[in-house]
């Protein structure tokens, strides 16, 4: 399962199999595994999208927030 949407449908199936009949030891964490590498990418993106941003400052330049606070190592 290497894509997103065959990820997050398997991690909706064991969501709704876990509330009709529960889960194996398996399975729990096969989902735990998922739930895992989703925010994973969530986080990417969005740490992506955040590095991709500038201000203009006041006085006309243009910061760029990836440059000056990405790559720091915390995310």
């Amino acid at each position: 399962m290497a894509d997103l949407d065959g990820k997050i449908k398997r991690i909706n199936e064991l969501y709704r199999k876990s509330q009709a009949e529960g889960l194996n030891e398996a399975e729990k964490r096969e989902q735990a595994e998922l739930r895992s590498e989703y925010i994973a990418n969530i986080r990417a993106n969005l740490r992506g999208q955040l590095d991709n941003i500038s201000i203009r400052e006041a006085d006309g330049s243009i910061t760029n927030l990836g440059e000056k606070y990405g790559n720091k190592g915390t995310h």
